[in-house]
């Protein structure tokens, strides 16, 4: 049985590693699609009228309402939508990244641990700035001495190994999940090429939707430790 072949590795040489290859890939992807979607709602003679049908147009509005309701169910408070772009960025990005993975001859993004420890810092850095708005510098940071000042040096060294572990564990998540899906599915589509096959594939796309899904809500679930009060 013969080696399979790494469209990426042909594409990037051995100049430009795979992950940044396939990254810029399924950006240059989502930025044409946002295009497309952009100048269809653009050309609408009413945009609140929906199309008819399936279109690029109708699948953006899909895919924008059920994340808008998603944030909402999550984050639970009334200024939810301003949050709505940040977390659909991540979540469309990587549930893009994963289905890439998907494509014959093709590695996912995410199934490389430099692209998921950065958008593990990425969400880091976005919950800190969160905590720093809602209660400001000194209110957050006096938020991880815990709810008595006696308790501090007890509480500091928790709170500041729990927040430093959370970037460190949403990458390594994506990353060892992803990596074990694809090479899985590489094993056994290999193996054999009628009916195994599909199934799992079908098994790689819910894992590619999960993994998604999960890395959003433990972001979010952190944006909104950061804001509450009793934290």
């Amino acid at each position: 049985m013969g080696q399979a072949v790494n469209f990426l590795e042909l594409i990037g040489g051995k100049a430009v590693p795979e992950v940044l290859v396939g990254t810029w890939i399924v950006m240059g992807l989502l930025l044409i699609f946002g295009y497309f979607a952009r100048a269809a709602l653009m050309r609408a003679a009413d945009p609140i009228v929906p199309d008819e049908g399936v279109s690029t147009r109708s699948i953006a509005e899909f895919a924008v309402e059920q994340l808008d309701s998603f944030v909402e169910a999550v984050l639970g408070h009334h200024s939810y939508r301003e949050f709505v772009p940040f977390f659909g960025t991540i979540f469309l990005f990587i549930l893009a990244c994963d289905f890439f993975g998907l494509i014959p001859g093709m590695e996912p993004p995410t199934g490389n641990s430099d692209l998921t420890f950065a958008l593990g810092a990425i969400c880091f850095c976005f919950y800190i700035y969160q905590g720093f708005r809602a209660k400001g510098v000194f209110g957050y940071l006096r938020s991880f001495l815990g709810p008595v000042l006696f308790l501090a040096p007890l509480m500091l060294p928790i709170e500041l190994a729990d927040n430093l572990f959370r970037p460190f564990s949403l990458g390594v998540r994506l990353y060892a999940n992803m990596f074990a899906d694809h090479t899985v599915l590489g094993i056994f589509t290999g193996l054999t090429y009628v009916g195994f096959p599909v199934a799992f594939y079908a098994l790689g796309a819910i894992v590619c939707v999960i993994q998604a899904v999960i890395f959003m809500v433990l972001s979010m679930s952190y944006v909104r430790l950061a804001q509450s009060h009793d934290h």
